[in-house]
């Protein structure tokens, strides 16, 4: 029998057990602290009040017996707290046990993935097994089993098919990519989107303007993205485009809330201290920003997101600049490579017509 660790008792953590369990998988779930991990036992998780966990789940607050002769470690923590976990866990690592990043964000200082923090705290021989899972994953929803769809990405195609094999089951389709960065930011960098997004909803502004908000923002991300080494195409699929969808049209939506709440002018910290999950855009707004200073990239509407965060700018007004302030041609931008990109497709179709 297969042995899967998931280290987290996150909405997403909690989900990824119960999926693997219901296979027929020993899953080793794996909590803070001893108060947690028995307040899960008797009641369940307080994620899904409502969903009872498999019984065959193994809750544990040890590390080593969490990781003892597993497969699979997956890391569905917050960003903030992925160094600490992966320090904690690395020496129960073997050079059999793939590692799957299932974590939306970003690092703030090192303006790292996660799968490069994880890389930090490994032994290097392990970097192959490493690998990044995201896509439009609800976890209320997959709960349900309602079926739903993911792509893993790992620079080693052999990690990425053992990834897609272990998570796949009837209702969760996982897809394989070999580019982890553009799989990473799509999963990050979209929150970004969400949060302008919700704005757009608590302004009252009407789906025109959202579709607007989602499609320049993500083209905004792509950019950034190529910038980063990502392949565009990436930020089209289900990493990028499709969980733009989600996370910007679901009430379900962590960010979305938080971006519907600042519309209504709640200052932000007291909207996240009412929340009980991670809003993870607050944290990739700020790398974001720090990113596009750092190479020089234009990217108004993640600016004006920073802005309203991190400078108290009123909602409203950010919100009439991303809807077109200073426009251009759509692919158009300082430093960015998508407008020479589509100049070469139209040289490339003049040859050959």
């Amino acid at each position: 029998m297969q042995k899967v660790a998931v280290i987290g008792t996150t909405s997403w953590g909690t989900t990824l057990a119960t999926l693997l369990s219901k296979k027929g998988i020993e899953v080793r779930l794996w909590a803070r602290t001893l108060r947690e991990a028995n307040k899960i036992k008797k009641k369940g998780s307080d994620r899904f009040p409502d969903i009872p966990l498999p019984k065959e789940i193994i809750i544990t607050h040890k590390m080593d017996e969490a990781l003892d002769g597993v497969n699979a470690v997956i890391l569905a923590v917050p960003s903030a707290t992925m160094r600490e976990n992966i320090s904690r866990a690395s020496k129960y690592v073997g050079k059999n046990t793939i590692i799957i990043s299932a974590s939306k964000g970003m690092e703030i200082g090192s303006n790292k993935r996660m799968s490069e923090v994880i890389a930090d705290e490994i032994n290097p021989r392990f970097h192959a097994n490493i690998c990044v899972l995201s896509g439009p994953q609800l976890a209320r929803e997959i709960m349900n089993d309602r079926p739903a769809a993911a792509v893993v990405a790992a620079e080693d195609m052999n990690t990425a098919k053992k990834a897609q094999k272990l998570l796949t089951v009837e209702h969760f389709c996982v897809f394989t990519n070999g580019d982890v960065i553009g799989v990473e930011l799509g999963g990050s960098l979209k929150n970004i989107l969400a949060l302008g997004a919700g704005i757009a909803d608590g302004l009252g502004y009407g789906d025109n303007a959202k579709a607007a908000f989602m499609t320049r923002g993500l083209t905004e991300i792509t950019a950034l993205g190529m910038a980063l080494g990502a392949n565009p195409l990436t930020l089209s699929g289900l990493a990028g485009l499709g969980d733009v969808i989600t996370t910007c049209a679901s009430p379900l939506s962590r960010n979305h809330y938080v971006g519907v709440e600042l519309a209504k002018g709640r200052p932000l910290e007291e909207i996240l201290e009412s929340m009980h999950q991670v809003a993870e855009g607050v944290n990739t707004t700020l790398v974001a920003h720090n990113l596009a200073q750092q190479l020089g990239l234009e990217m108004p509407f993640t600016e004006k997101i920073y802005e309203v965060l991190f400078e108290n700018a009123e909602p409203a007004k950010a919100a009439l600049v991303m809807m077109g302030g200073n426009a251009k041609h759509e692919l158009a931008g300082r430093r960015w490579r998508l407008f020479s990109l589509f100049r070469r497709r139209k040289r490339t179709n003049g040859k050959t017509s």
